[in-house]
């Protein structure tokens, strides 16, 4: 999906030869032709095992351009457009987007009105003209944008105490506006967000433009990567955008209440070096730019969106946090810029593989920058790996989340019990090894998605032997393997299970 955006290609042959081949079955089907044109739209899924109702067949999402009017009110929705480039991988008389928490007004194929309908959490589209496999074709989405959700079915929009921002993970990135809202289908995007004067926004990637007219002011953002929908970010409200210089000239822009710049600076200022660390373990930064957003939010968690992480304002300016935690976490978001954004999950079941190794470059930064050993945590993850597994399933297999829990997958087994498994494979093929397979795994798949299949694959190729039975014993099994190097670890009983040690264990 490295496509950039396009305009619709006209297709008359296309259309010509629809109509010749229609005429050519008339005759004979008619029958057969009302009934589908009768057939109810119905939900679409790519059958992602734990959110089966998420993405859509037939199509390939290239770019996304998506508009909001915001009225200066974070209770109000907002106007939006949201633009969609694909490419057709079927035949389709129809598509499904997902969406469902808006208004529609209208739809357009490729400039042209096109009759929709809302089927479950879907907005199914029916062209004048039905595609065929191949073609490039753009879907325009007139609609609103509803920042206010019921309790049982939290939304992608946060409230903030002056606007809004973005949480998208898991999955509700279609509950904010029309999408493919599957991490296997990543594009590039642009934004483009109008507000009163006085206010600011900013979005993933880097800006474009400035318009002012009116009393509004419209901010254009864009992507240089492809991006999952999980991980789009955009932040208004009466926020300071601070700049600063990153390795090899990396811009870093932070987004910052304007009433908490000052307390909030010393903490921003780290950026930089923590982006040098994680360079010299896996690589080049992978993006464009990188930032923070301080959110003046309680979400009870921090956020990975892509080139923008959004953090919750007082885990900075909470005096209860040690120094050395809240760097942990903030090494843990800017690791999800190559595990997790740059390198996405094929399917929601690979999620340890972002999780795991944010887990593990937050536990060893930690051990080096703090004193925090790295031995020690996961020796008590290990004691308590039989009982996560059994609450939340083994790391590779989640069990699916309850209705109406977005978070529910992100449970210990994807935080501190994926991290065991890279422990014991570091164990078991030494330092040397895994390091070359960390930073393999990063250059290889940038800016697309993997597997935990992949993972195996590129370990054992890297190791020189076949760790197949290693990887499907740690990842799959109800029950820890033994622990390579330390044959005296074992579970701990219940009553002293230790505490879940990852900072997301209470969000994304």
């Amino acid at each position: 999906m490295l496509h950039t955006p396009h305009p619709p290609i006209p297709r008359p042959r296309a259309r010509a030869r629809r109509r010749l081949r229609a005429a050519a079955l008339l005759a004979s089907a008619v029958s057969v032709c009302l009934v589908a044109a009768s057939a109810p739209p119905t939900p679409l899924g790519v059958g992602d095992r734990l959110y089966p109702q998420l993405g859509n067949p037939g199509y390939d999402v290239t770019a996304y351009d998506v508009s909001f009017t915001y009225s200066g009110s974070n209770s109000e929705p907002l106007k939006a457009v949201t633009v969609i480039d694909a490419r057709t991988t079927a035949d389709l008389d129809r598509l499904n987007l997902d969406f469902a928490h808006g208004k529609v007004d209208s739809v357009e194929v490729d400039g042209e009105p096109a009759a929709f309908a809302a089927a479950g959490e879907d907005l199914v589209v029916t062209p004048e003209d039905a595609l065929d496999e191949g073609d490039r074709t753009r879907i325009t989405v007139r609609h609103s944008s509803d920042p206010v959700y019921p309790e049982d079915r939290q939304g992608g929009w946060v409230r903030t105490a002056d606007g809004l921002a973005m949480a998208n993970q898991a999955d509700v990135a279609h509950l904010v506006f029309p999408c493919n809202d599957h991490p296997s289908d990543k594009a590039r995007f642009t934004f483009r967000i109008t507000a009163p004067d006085g206010l600011t926004a900013v979005a993933n990637g880097l800006p474009t433009r400035v318009d002012r007219t009116g009393g509004t002011t419209t901010w254009t953002y864009r992507t240089g990567h492809p991006m999952a929908t999980e991980l789009a970010q955009v932040s208004i409200g009466r926020s300071t955008v601070l700049h600063r210089t990153g390795p090899h000239g990396l811009p870093i822009r932070d987004v910052v209440p304007t009433e908490h710049r000052a307390a909030l600076e010393p903490w921003l200022a780290k950026t930089p070096d923590q982006i040098a660390w994680m360079e010299r373990k896996v690589g080049r930064y992978p993006f464009e730019t990188y930032g923070l957003l301080m959110a003046d939010a309680t979400t009870g968690f921090e956020l990975e969106t892509q080139t923008l992480t959004l953090f919750e304002r007082e885990l900075f300016t909470e005096p209860a946090y040690p120094k050395w935690y809240v760097e942990s976490i903030m090494i843990h978001e800017l690791a999800h810029s190559w595990f997790g954004n740059s390198v996405s999950p094929a399917t929601w079941s690979d999620l340890w593989l972002n999780e795991g190794h944010a887990t593990w470059y937050e536990a060893l930064y930690a051990e080096e920058t703090a004193d925090k050993p790295m031995a020690a945590r996961m020796k008590a993850a290990y004691g308590a790996s039989d009982r996560w597994r059994t609450a939340g399933g083994p790391p590779a297999a989640p069990k699916p989340p309850k209705n109406g829990s977005k978070t529910g997958i992100f449970r210990a087994n994807v935080y501190d019990g994926a991290a065991l498994v890279l422990y014991a494979l570091r164990q078991e093929v030494g330092g040397a090894v895994f390091d070359r397979v960390e930073r393999a795994w990063v250059a290889r798949n940038q800016d697309g998605t993997a597997t935990t299949a992949d993972f195996a694959r590129l370990a054992s190729e890297t190791a020189g032997r076949d760790l197949g039975d290693f990887f499907h014993a740690w990842l799959y099994g109800e029950k820890t393997p033994p622990m390579p190097g330390h044959p005296d670890w074992k579970q701990a009983p219940a009553a002293k299970a230790p505490a879940k040690a990852s900072h997301k264990a209470h969000g994304e």
